[in-house]
């Protein structure tokens, strides 16, 4: 049986975290590398990370249309955070018959802020009999999918908390550029005005999903967003900021039954937070009955969390039906350590 054949296309933290996942696991290979940074191209993609491998040295092209073969059976995207910007790019690889595996955030479940692309991507899959799923640590996993499995042990649902305080220093510099890393408080007041500034992205996805799997209809959903001014220099891998300067954003979001709050989300994250005493976790409190409450302490890391979560997915994409899915469609996410082709249906 042939081996699992990966595209990856965007090769920045998480693509090479992904390339060097890959070359870790038994029965899949990385058969093409796509980027667009003019130092990358046209060399080798082992150039940029740090494995001992004999895998072929594949070469890293400007030309996705170049890599999407017929022996291709995932493309992992590693480009983009939101739908409408990602969405071209997705429909390119499913009309060549290809699985896709996006790590954009509001592709964890697109349906919830782009409802007209989430009905034209499941179209375009059905139609060239493959799969798309968007997933990552959070939206995908975290704040979202692991909630909904915790309220399987309750008779009653009265409201949920998700609390999740990470680190943004596994993170590129797109990530950066959304959570205003290093830019000053003025800055950041001018950019909230108008709107340039994203902060966490996926909060409504991981609302709309934890609603829509429990069986209730939300009357409202709100988000806010302030900065987490840093009193020290800090740097990190992908992000830099002085004393005075935004080190990430503090994001809080609501989703309403009538003017009660039925699910709380806050997720403050910022780069190097253990450098002014703040401690990492994740907290999930489900009031009903039973009464859940969960603590990981520190944070799941979510650069290995979200590079994990595309890579171990892989088997379940290639067995699900044809479309669009979530995570709350497909067999829950585990570590594959074995060959990943004996997974496969």
């Amino acid at each position: 049986m042939k081996k699992v054949n990966v595209v990856i296309w965007g090769y920045g933290a998480m693509g090479k975290g992904i390339a060097e996942m890959l070359l870790t696991k038994k029965g899949v290979e990385v058969s093409g590398v796509c980027d667009l940074h003019p130092d990358m191209i046209g060399k080798g993609f082992l150039d940029f990370i740090d494995v001992s491998t004999d895998h072929d040295n594949v070469l890293i092209s400007d030309d996705i249309d170049n890599l999407l073969k017929d022996d291709v059976d995932v493309a992992i995207l590693a480009t983009d955070s939101f739908t409408k910007k990602t969405y071209d790019k997705i429909v390119k690889v499913l009309s060549k018959g290809i699985n896709v595996i996006s790590t954009a955030e509001e592709m964890a479940y697109p349906q919830a802020s782009n409802p007209d692309l989430a009905k034209s991507m499941n179209e375009i899959a059905k139609e060239n009999k493959v799969t798309v799923l968007g997933t990552g640590i959070n939206p995908g996993f975290v704040m979202d999918l692991l909630v909904i499995a915790l309220t399987g042990v309750m008779s009653r649902v009265d409201s949920i908390e998700a609390k999740r305080v990470n680190s943004l220093s596994p993170f590129g510099p797109t990530v950066m550029e959304e959570q205003g890393v290093g830019i000053t408080p003025e800055e950041f007041t001018n950019r909230l005005r108008e709107g340039s500034v994203s902060g966490h992205v996926g909060f409504k996805e991981s609302v709309t999903m934890i609603a829509d799997a429990i069986g209730i209809k939300l009357d409202k959903f709100e988000q806010q967003m302030k900065p987490i001014i840093t009193n020290v220099d800090r740097k990190s891998k992908y992000g830099e900021t002085k004393a005075g300067n935004l080190a990430g954003i503090d994001m809080t979001a609501q989703g309403f039954i009538g003017d009660e709050v039925m699910i709380d989300m806050k997720h403050p994250q910022q780069i190097e937070p253990e450098m002014e005493g703040t401690n990492t976790g994740d907290f999930i409190t489900i009031k009903g009955y039973p009464e859940v409450n969960m603590a990981i302490q520190p944070e799941i890391e979510g650069g290995i969390g979200t590079i994990a979560m595309c890579v171990n997915m892989i088997p379940h994409v290639m067995n699900a039906k044809a479309g669009l899915k979530t995570m709350i469609d497909l067999p829950v996410p585990r570590a594959i350590l074995g060959d990943m082709r004996n997974l496969l249906e």
